[in-house]
């Protein structure tokens, strides 16, 4: 199937329609090594764009993740630094986005795509993704309070869904369902302790990548994006497990 390549460009996050037009008349533009004088022209599949010299990525969606740091907000704009101004500036280009937030001081994990479609699936809570963090508390945490933590708690109106919590002393990890505002630190002042650290580690089916620096990131894995875009619907969690020394 051929495609017009004003339109290939615009939906590969290259430039606009009008844009590619523009780029054409001034020679700017290539299909398999030969210069295109109209975005008009149509490409096939396995056909190479060229623009300025450079072969163009034709996927339409990106997906990628970052091991977000402190101080940094999950947001497009911001008075403030973002999750985005840590991308280069070919990959902004693309209209990322982060998928959901994290809290200003939390790290870890942060998916950033341009797949809206895919995000609203990952963040609705009827899908039951799970997310995984690990933390560090202002005190140890007892058996008795994670049991009322795993079962669920009062929360803007409704329960929380249950929740699965190992630790051991004041360190952790709790996995949610659910993203509420500031979740996982309101749940731990619910039994009167804090949240001094908290990093995501997994979210569905990804893993955070140990090799990435806070404030780094990288491109999914064909693997990991056929993993992200299958996310398993599975929220059940009924228990939770206290780890031993």
């Amino acid at each position: 199937m051929k495609t017009r390549i004003d339109k290939i460009l615009s939906e590969s996050n290259i430039m606009t329609r009008s844009q590619a037009r523009e780029a054409a008349k001034k020679g700017r533009i290539a299909l398999n090594g030969a210069v295109v004088r109209s975005s008009d022209e149509k490409a096939e599949e396995g056909d190479v764009i060229y623009v300025d010299g450079k072969p163009i990525d034709r996927r339409k969606f990106f997906y990628y993740m970052m091991n977000k740091p402190a101080g940094c907000v999950c947001a497009t704009e911001d008075s403030g630094p973002t999750v985005l101004d840590l991308l280069s500036p070919g990959d902004k280009a693309r209209g990322l986005f982060p998928v959901g937030r994290l809290d200003k001081d939390t790290v870890g994990l942060l998916i950033i795509t341009n797949d809206g479609p895919l995000a609203h699936e990952l963040l609705s809570p009827k899908k039951h993704v799970s997310k995984t963090y690990f933390f560090k508390l202002e005190r140890e945490l007892s058996r008795r309070d994670a049991d009322v933590l795993s079962s669920g708690i009062p929360m803007d109106g409704d329960t929380t869904k249950p929740a699965l919590i190992t630790f051991e002393g004041r360190e952790g990890t709790i996995t949610v369902t659910e993203g509420k505002f500031h979740q996982i630190k309101r749940m731990f002042g619910y039994v009167g302790n804090k949240v001094t650290y908290l990093k995501r580690i997994s979210f569905g089916p990804l893993e955070l990548d140990s090799s990435l620096a806070e404030g780094e990131y990288r491109i999914l894995s064909p693997e990991e994006t056929k993993k992200l875009l299958a996310a398993p619907v599975s929220g059940n969690i009924m228990q939770y497990e206290q780890s031993k020394a």
